[in-house]
């Protein structure tokens, strides 16, 4: 195991040592992303000073307001990524369709990625983030990101909270890295992260109860209730995900009348994450299927989402399906 304070880019090239047969071309493309996200990194450090709060006086193709520091994200990693030639598709959430760059014709990979996840989040300071999904390329046009979840050769996650962590897997165990900004280097701090068998947290809008559609669901945070769990709720994937990947318990953003398929999107939100929590020893699902198992239909597809630790979920799917 590597030693805490290990250099994330000596990290990547020890892991690719592993396998004879690697290319390099992974360990480029992690640490391209995690150039990217120091960039990203230090606008957030200093949004409030500077003139990208606020929103943009767009919206998206998910029909949602822009914020400035959204997108000036998502030029930072269509830069990076377009450049480093590693990636021979780009799908990002606030795209309507794929980038094909330039750079990437020989690119062995694709990639999703949400560029500022907890956007709404931004002026009030709370914690937002980062979240990526590597696939092979296999057609070489938009059907390579038709593919499922656990076909992923990487997925992670940046963090810019109190510090800017990167947490990330390639299908071997997950492992969080700390930006230390003396140095500007991502050093292991999270070794072989397990996410508890059991938690006391769960992770839910219950503002949004009355709109639940799965039979079950009531009973199930009602039960959690009674058994002592505590509830904390940010509404910043990545911070929810975060805390549960680490202290345990359960996250969930169901479907509701209004939001028939769930709210999350599949490809930069609930797949890559869905990835780790269960490299991590956690379980996910829709409510009906693994989220790794589900096929997408199209690159902007919605499910809902349950994921954390095994107790919980399995305990969900007996309400659920009971």
């Amino acid at each position: 195991m590597a030693k805490i304070g290990t250099n994330l880019t000596r990290f990547i090239l020890e892991e690719e040592r592993k396998y004879p047969n690697a290319t390099g071309s992974l360990s480029l493309a992690l640490n391209t992303i995690a150039s990217a996200c120091k960039v990203i990194a230090s606008h957030v450090r200093m949004a409030g000073l500077v003139d990208i709060l606020g929103k943009a006086g767009k919206t998206n193709i998910q029909g949602e307001e822009v914020q400035k520091l959204d997108e000036l994200s998502n030029e930072i990693l269509i830069e990076y990524l377009s450049d480093c030639g590693e990636f021979y598709a780009l799908a990002s959430e606030e795209l309507d369709e794929p980038i094909f760059p330039e750079n990437g014709k020989n690119g062995k990979y694709i990639i999703s990625f949400d560029p500022l996840d907890g956007s709404s989040n931004i002026d009030v300071n709370v914690s937002i983030g980062t979240i990526f999904s590597i696939h092979k390329k296999l057609e070489g046009n938009i059907n390579d990101f038709l593919q499922e979840g656990y076909k992923q050769v990487a997925a992670g996650y940046v963090i810019y909270g109190s510090s800017t962590m990167l947490v990330y897997s390639t299908g071997n165990g997950v492992n969080g890295f700390t930006l230390d900004p003396s140095v500007g280097m991502f050093l292991l701090s999270h070794p072989n992260i397990k996410i508890p068998e059991k938690g006391k947290i769960y992770s839910i809008n219950e503002a949004n109860a009355k709109k639940w559609d799965k039979e079950g669901l009531k009973d199930f945070v009602e039960n959690l209730k009674e058994e002592g769990y505590t509830s904390r709720y940010i509404g910043s994937m990545v911070a929810d995900v975060h805390r549960t990947l680490i202290k345990g318990g359960i996250f969930a953003y169901p479907s509701d009348k209004k939001n028939k398929n769930g709210k999350l999107r599949l490809l930069y939100e609930a797949s890559p994450m869905a990835f780790l929590i269960e490299q991590a020893g956690g379980k996910t699902t829709t409510g009906e299927e693994n989220i790794l198992k589900v096929k997408p239909s199209n690159i902007h597809q919605r499910v809902p989402v349950f994921l954390g630790s095994k107790k919980e979920v399995n305990q969900l799917l007996e309400f659920l399906n009971g």
